[in-house]
């Protein structure tokens, strides 16, 4: 786990906030370069898949030049949703770094599921909680905002 990532991950959550997205930024890192960073724009693309994970998985295939992202982490503020995880799966990330799980408890039941070792595919790493309070901080701003 490295601060420096999850402070990259946290800067994309806040141009998600100042768009007015739910705030959730994510860094892919291989090798221990930075080879994407995207945020959520569901309201801007009108799109239910336009999950900063999904976003930045898109990002790194493509400056790797293919889906197999074998030996990259990912950096998240707020743990993977069910459709994310299975494609960090899918792309073969070994490792998620989350600042923060998700509110719903059947969530990591789900992740920890989807993350097992497969007949197709690797186990995924996960580790969750790991800046908590600056992850909350900022998903309450933006609730407390959304209501005003």
């Amino acid at each position: 786990m490295n601060k420096e990532y999850f402070d990259l991950a946290f800067i994309e959550a806040e141009k998600a906030f100042n768009n007015n997205e739910v705030p959730i930024g994510a860094v892919i890192v291989k090798d221990g370069i930075v080879i994407a960073s995207a945020y959520n724009h569901k309201e801007e693309d009108m799109c239910a898949t336009s999950h900063a994970e999904i976003l930045a998985i898109q990002e790194a295939s493509k400056k790797l030049n293919n889906w197999r992202l074998d030996g990259c982490s990912i950096y998240v503020t707020l743990d993977p949703c069910p459709m994310c995880a299975s494609a960090i799966k899918q792309a073969r990330i070994s490792h998620v770094y989350s600042a923060l799980n998700n509110s719903d408890p059947n969530n990591l039941f789900i992740l920890e599921n989807i993350f097992k070792t497969d007949n197709v595919n690797p186990m995924v790493e996960f580790e969750s909680n790991l800046d908590s309070e600056r992850s909350k901080e900022l998903l309450n701003s933006f609730f407390e905002k959304q209501r005003n």
